[in-house]
């Protein structure tokens, strides 16, 4: 198993590049096999989890043509030869559990399991499956497996979601655009993701409107056909070099990051002492050697801070002048990365979903362990400003979420160093 050692070396200075989002990337994949004609994706990230997800389409009869290296992933769905998607290529990833949608709405009836990902507390899918059910699909739970159907095909609904949810905003959307009438979610989310969604479905001849609003329509249409469309910039990817860079004291232009997608971010930033420009490419992060202050922060659905960048946030706050108070409002079970910060030297406290960080002067390195994949890259951001050598285990996490992490980071002057181990 992979592991990361990581070296000080003063500020990170220079330009990072801004992958496509893993978050958006995986749903577009899901959403080709709603098209009748090829998808193509550009600006696609190189993950382990984007990769494993063109394996499962595969499964289904998709053909996929995706060179290695390559950010183009072409995805051809004209004929779909299987409509069960089996555990073993759904345990391992939350998001391949919104194949279910689409074969729904397109084929009529699908098998899938139950699925997996990180161990950051309970992400149930009733939502998803309750919005089938008000489409009109008959849906049984056997073994592990998700079994539904709606041969005589899906109907419009009024769906009122009792929580925001991503995932079940999304996956309603994708079975939705086939179903015969109109279908009104309320209380959608309203994430950058589920937008760039709305905008490639809308290009294949889909009929949605609202998206970015608590309240989304759409309106069904008979079939979707094929289009190009290029994958939003990742804003956690973003967000995180953005977090890193303060963290460093440096200076680092973010070339195709969105400052609309980062608002609680950057005002965070802005109140912790950091500089952020907002620039016509991308943004710029600089602290030039100015002190940290702590800043408080509660996680929220957009536009409030992601929970997706709270593990970072709290890396950067370990070494910020005063006490702040981190609130995870979203999942539970987000504060495992807090006892390997604490190696490090942190002082964190953690009581149920609020996190108590007192800045120290120093952090020290030492071996520790990933837990996820937002937890992952905090310890490599405390790694980067401790003093001697870090040691992060278990970073198969990363490559689930961050393309090419070292290589971004190490142009910039960090000191990462991927060893294999036999352990």
């Amino acid at each position: 198993m992979d592991k990361l050692s990581i070296l000080p070396n003063g500020p990170l200075e220079g330009r990072i590049p801004i992958s496509g989002a893993k978050n958006s990337a995986l749903k577009l994949m899901a959403a080709s096999l709603l098209c009748e004609q090829p998808l193509v994706l550009t600006s696609m990230p190189n993950l382990a989890d984007t990769r494993f997800m063109a394996k499962l389409l595969q499964n289904l009869g998709v053909v996929v043509e995706w060179p290695t290296g390559e950010a183009l992933c072409r995805m051809d769905a004209a004929n779909i030869t299987s409509t069960i998607a089996p555990y073993d290529l759904v345990r391992k990833m939350r998001a391949t559990f919104n194949v279910l949608g689409p074969l729904l709405a397109r084929v009529g009836h699908a098998t899938v399991s139950l699925p997996g990902g990180c161990a950051i507390g309970a992400r149930p899918v009733d939502l998803h499956l309750k919005a089938f059910e008000a489409m009109g699909a008959d849906i049984v739970i056997e073994e592990g497996y998700v079994k539904a159907a709606a041969l005589r095909g899906l109907k419009g609904a009024h769906i009122n979601f009792p929580f925001v949810s991503v995932g079940a905003t999304e996956h309603a959307m994708l079975a939705a655009v086939l179903a015969d009438g109109e279908t009104t979610l309320e209380n959608a989310a309203c994430e950058p993701e589920i937008g760039d969604l709305a905008i490639c479905l809308n290009s294949c001849g889909a009929k949605i409107t609202g998206y970015g609003t608590p309240t989304i329509h759409i309106q069904g249409v008979a079939r979707l056909s094929g289009t190009r469309h290029d994958v939003i910039a990742d804003r956690i990817e973003a967000g995180t070099f953005a977090i890193a860079a303060a963290a460093t004291g440096g200076n680092v232009f973010l070339d195709g990051a969105r400052a609309e997608d980062l608002g609680a971010l950057i005002d965070a930033l802005r109140k912790a002492g950091v500089t952020v420009e907002v620039e016509p490419k991308g943004l710029r992060i600089k602290r030039n050697g100015g002190g940290l202050v702590a800043v408080d922060i509660d996680t929220r659905p957009h536009p409030g801070f992601p929970t997706d960048l709270q593990a970072q946030f709290m890396a950067l706050m370990t070494i910020a002048e005063g006490t702040s108070t981190i609130r995870e409002n979203i999942f539970e079970n987000r504060f495992m990365h807090a006892p390997e910060l604490s190696r490090l030297g942190a002082n964190i406290i953690v009581r149920g979903n609020e996190a108590i960080v007192k800045g120290v002067p120093k952090l020290k390195g030492a071996p520790v362990m990933a837990t996820d994949l937002r937890a992952s890259v905090s310890l490599v951001i405390a790694a980067l400003v401790a003093e001697g050598e870090t040691t992060v285990n278990r970073i198969y996490h990363l490559d689930r979420g961050f393309e090419r992490l070292e290589e971004k980071l190490g142009r910039c002057g960090a000191k990462i160093t991927r060893q294999g181990d036999s352990a």
